[in-house]
């Protein structure tokens, strides 16, 4: 089944999406978008676009496990993606995932503008492979 994710965010939301053996997360894609209706829109359209059967939203909470207003927003997000697509729509703690973002590009050397330009969907990345790593 593929699996997407999405890493959640007020200006860029990352996306990545697993093969359909549920093995490996990849990068999609970054959407640039501040509306919300329109970022819903696009994101529901990725999906379609590359047969995602399953969403996973990144849970933004607070390194004590409390929530706040971003968390609360992905709530209203998956909620409305899940109506919007009539898929089920899965939350993920996404604690550390920008922090373990930000390592694999500092591995690899991507700084500057190239770095801007990928990190949510890096992130994205990392939710959905902790996701996939869960299932096995």
């Amino acid at each position: 089944m593929i699996i997407m994710a999405v890493d959640l965010g007020k200006a860029r939301t990352g996306i990545a999406a697993s093969d359909k053996t549920e093995y490996l997360a990849s990068p999609v894609k970054v959407i640039t978008e501040h509306n919300k209706e329109r970022l819903l829109g696009r994101v529901a359209e990725t999906a379609r676009e590359i047969g995602a059967e399953l969403v996973v939203v990144g849970l933004p909470k607070n390194m004590d496990g409390s929530e706040g207003e971003s968390a609360q927003n992905a709530r209203e997000f998956a909620q409305k993606l899940s109506e919007e697509l009539s898929l089920e729509v899965k939350l993920w703690d996404e604690r550390c995932t920008t922090v373990t973002a930000h390592g694999y590009l500092n591995d690899t050397n991507t700084r500057g503008k190239k770095r801007k330009a990928v990190i949510d969907q890096v992130a994205a990345t990392v939710i959905l492979q902790s996701f996939l790593d869960s299932r096995r």
